[in-house]
């Protein structure tokens, strides 16, 4: 008798939780359908101007939307979008978008520049924080097959401390970026 009535019990939690995982995964994917209207499908951004998320990395997602909710980091489209979600909701999103398989983003890159970015990107030493492959760590981001344009505008944000949510690290290592390097880097990263 007892054993039956553990198996019950122990079943309906099982059911309870899987529909409460449902519920929570259905959830997310409505928040994530709002960031498709920039970002695309999926995280997958056909507009250079946004960012592909497909593939970033989870804690860097958290970490941007937390910053842009509390107006560390500022953009026009982000800042009203950001604020209305709750840490759990930017944790959720960060899991979702990178779990998504990312999508070649189409740049037609300048040999001579992606040679001259990938020479520059190791004099600066990109990878020791960027990660092999740039594809990030940790609230690092991946940075490889990212848009042109939004890589350059990033980098130029950095450099002119348009934008300083980071550490420091980026500020200092844009400070000593030229345009030139700033145009090449965009190449050779886009082109990954």
């Amino acid at each position: 008798m007892n054993n039956a009535i553990l198996t019950v019990v122990g079943l309906a939690i099982a059911i309870a939780s899987a529909d409460a995982r449902s519920q929570a995964d259905a959830a997310v994917k409505d928040k994530a359908q709002t960031c498709a209207a920039c970002h695309g499908p999926n995280g997958n951004s056909t507009d250079p101007q946004y960012p592909i998320l497909a593939g970033q990395t989870a804690r860097y997602i958290f970490l941007e939307l937390r910053d842009f909710k509390a107006g560390r980091r500022h953009d026009p489209q982000m800042d009203p979008m950001a604020g209305n979600l709750t840490p759990d909701d930017m944790l959720a999103l960060g899991d979702y978008f990178s779990k998504q398989t990312k999508a070649p983003n189409g740049f037609n890159a300048d040999g001579g520049k992606v040679a001259l970015g990938a020479k520059k990107s190791d004099e600066v030493l990109c990878t020791m924080c960027h990660g092999g492959g740039f594809l990030g760590q940790n609230e690092i981001p991946r940075v490889a097959g990212q848009h042109y344009a939004y890589i350059k505008k990033q980098l130029a944000d950095f450099k002119a401390r348009r934008r300083t949510n980071d550490a420091g690290n980026m500020t200092s290592v844009a400070g000593t970026l030229s345009d030139a390097d700033i145009e090449n880097l965009a190449q050779y990263l886009a082109n990954l």
